[in-house]
């Protein structure tokens, strides 16, 4: 499209000396056309003509100019009212796939972000619970989008902010200080996570049902903010006033020290967790940051704007007016003057800041927390709108499978991330199985062990695939498939194509870089849909990049393995007399293919 408009600028600059920039779109279908435009009536008040009489000389210098230019024009015919539609040539089809082998990511290439650093914080889980479906879309989703900003030239820094303090923590504590016993170094990263997620169910349940619980989980939690902020060193500095206390106050020191232990223990534990989990799915993070690191910065900022008349006192608590700019109101400070999960996040954000001077601040999360970070903005707009305007909260629905409730873990009824991976997993090897069976061969193995590509190729595009921001319906039998809109079956269009490709390599004097000029290849139809499919990558890529949008590269990929699909099944490439220049055009496309997968984060296995 960019070779017929800069051709129409010619042909207008030399016809009436203006230079203007044609406004060039896909022709009806009805017209036999490739591209129309309305340049014609257009220029009709500057020319002060008719824009039939413009249209025709328009069309007229256009196959003249076109001549010199191998044959990217074959004809042009003008509609009423003065609409030019433009019939290309198999020049232009053959330049475009040359370009494509020569110079692929330079006729890609995305600058939206060039030189930016650009935070994206996502995934967030807390520590002392287990990962459950949400934290395994939400990984997915925020590594496509980091992908995607890398892609377009942005430094990405992968950010993830999890509450190490709090009622949260403070509730897991109060059972797992009841059972001890059952804690050791010796259990693996799982079992440490299955015994958090139990302990919190139980304490949750302890914290709504018993008084006294209550009082002592309350308890629990102000201390657990001042182990925070002193820091791991303080189990030995409690260790040593145990062995220098006696009577009421030892037992007290040692009730403060093991508290810090389990606090310590459950943390570790928990990050080891989530860097096994996060290692398994292929997502990486550059910076973690615990609640625990930003709360005293974000208590420093509230109290201080406290003064300045953003916040204000409210029943022993500070909070912030919402409703004065249509919001409502929220608490930052509680009534024991601890900060709450707003005012962590006015920590995290100036701690950012003060980290990596960012030029933007992505923020990916579920969308229940909408309006409450609404809030949190507005509050930082008042003494910090260089931040809050570089800051982009994005958000998400639930993760649904036919038949699952609402997830809760502090009911104990969620979904587990590992509940999903082994699920998917177990369908996959029955739709191998089956495969297997079709080709007569028997399964290499009884595991039900799946390449970890093919696993989460399946997982990551049955997430992706989605718009951002609705509920994802998470249908199991489609993410497996091998024929529908599933990442199994790209990848298998891939695989197909590297297999083509291959047949044609075997025979060594054939060269798959020359240049595509040959007359007698005339293009068929499927080569060119094909073709054009390939030509439409790096306008997806820029709307997938303005959006930041996986579902749009989701949507072409299908598309374009689709096509594909039409072009293998009725065009001969190995074998044929035009084995290598078709071979280009798989190789295009192949190239596409496998680079628009890369930034979703999936990977092509060499065989299916």
């Amino acid at each position: 499209m960019e070779k017929i408009k800069q051709l129409l600028k010619l042909v207008i600059s030399t016809l009436y000396g203006v230079e203007v920039e044609a406004n060039v779109v896909a022709a009806p279908k009805d017209t036999g056309a490739d591209f129309a435009t309305n340049i014609a009536m257009s220029l009709t008040k500057t020319l002060k003509r008719n824009p039939l009489e413009i249209a025709e000389e328009i069309c007229g210098e256009l196959l003249r100019q076109a001549e010199s230019e191998n044959g990217i024009v074959d004809n042009v015919e003008v509609a009423k009212p003065g609409f030019i539609n433009i019939k290309l040539g198999d020049g232009f089809y053959k330049a475009e796939i040359a370009k494509y082998q020569k110079d692929f990511l330079d006729n890609i290439s995305q600058d939206e972000y060039l030189d930016k650093t650009v935070i994206c914080e996502f995934s967030d889980p807390n520590p002392f619970k287990i990962l459950h479906v949400g934290h395994l879309y939400t990984s997915m989703v925020g590594d496509a989008m980091s992908r995607i900003i890398e892609f377009a030239g942005g430094k990405v820094v992968r950010a993830n902010f999890g509450g190490d303090v709090g009622l949260h923590v403070a509730k897991n504590m109060y059972a797992l200080l009841q059972h001890v016993d059952r804690i050791s170094d010796e259990m693996t990263p799982t079992e440490k996570a299955e015994l958090m997620a139990e302990s919190y169910v139980e304490g949750s349940t302890a914290y709504e049902e018993d008084e006294k619980a209550k009082q002592e989980i309350v308890e629990i939690n102000q201390k657990i903010y001042k182990i925070a902020a002193a820091g791991e060193e303080v189990v030995a500095k409690l260790e040593e006033e145990v062995e220098s206390s006696k009577g009421n106050a030892k037992s007290d020191v040692e009730k403060d020290l093991l508290i810090a232990k389990v606090c310590y223990w459950g943390r570790k534990a928990s990050y080891q967790y989530f860097e096994d989990f996060y290692r398994n799915i292929g997502v990486k993070f550059d910076r973690y940051y615990p609640e625990s690191t930003v709360a005293g910065k974000g208590l420093e900022v509230v109290k201080r704007e406290l003064k300045n008349g953003v916040y204000e006192e409210s029943d022993g608590a500070v909070v912030f007016k919402g409703e004065k700019y249509g919001l409502h109101t929220r608490v930052f400070i509680n009534k024991n003057g601890l900060p709450t999960y707003e005012a962590k996040d006015v920590g995290l954000i100036f701690t950012k800041w003060a980290d990596y001077h960012f030029d933007k601040s992505v923020i990916i999360t579920g969308n229940d927390i909408i309006d409450y970070m609404k809030v949190v903005l507005k509050s930082i707009e008042q003494y910090a709108p260089e931040l809050s305007s570089r800051t982009l909260h994005i958000t998400h629905g639930q993760v649904k499978l036919p038949g699952k409730e609402k997830m809760s873990s502090r009911k104990g009824n969620f979904l587990k991330a590992v509940d999903v991976i082994n699920l998917i997993n177990d369908e996959l090897f029955e739709v191998q199985k089956n495969v297997n069976s079709s080709r007569g061969e028997s399964s290499e193995t009884e595991q039900k062990k799946i390449d970890p590509k093919i696993l989460f190729g399946a997982i990551r595009y049955a997430f992706l695939k989605y718009k951002v921001g609705g509920d994802i319906i998470f249908d199991v039998d489609e993410s497996v498939s091998m024929t529908g809109n599933s990442g199994p079956y790209l990848q298998y269009a891939a695989v197909r194509a590297q297999k083509v490709l291959g047949k044609i390599f075997e025979s060594q004097s054939k060269q798959m870089s020359k240049e595509i000029t040959q007359n007698s290849w005339i293009l068929n139809d499927f080569e060119k849909s094909l073709i054009k499919k390939v030509m439409q990558y790096k306008s997806v890529l820029e709307e997938a990049v303005k959006e930041l949008a996986p579902s749009k590269i989701c949507t072409y990929l299908y598309e374009i393995a689709q096509e594909f699909s039409r072009f293998y099944e009725n065009v001969q490439v190995v074998g044929s007399d035009f084995e290598v220049e078709r071979g280009e055009i798989v190789l295009a496309y192949l190239k596409v293919l496998t680079h628009g997968l890369s930034l979703l984060g999936i990977e092509v296995p060499e065989k299916m």
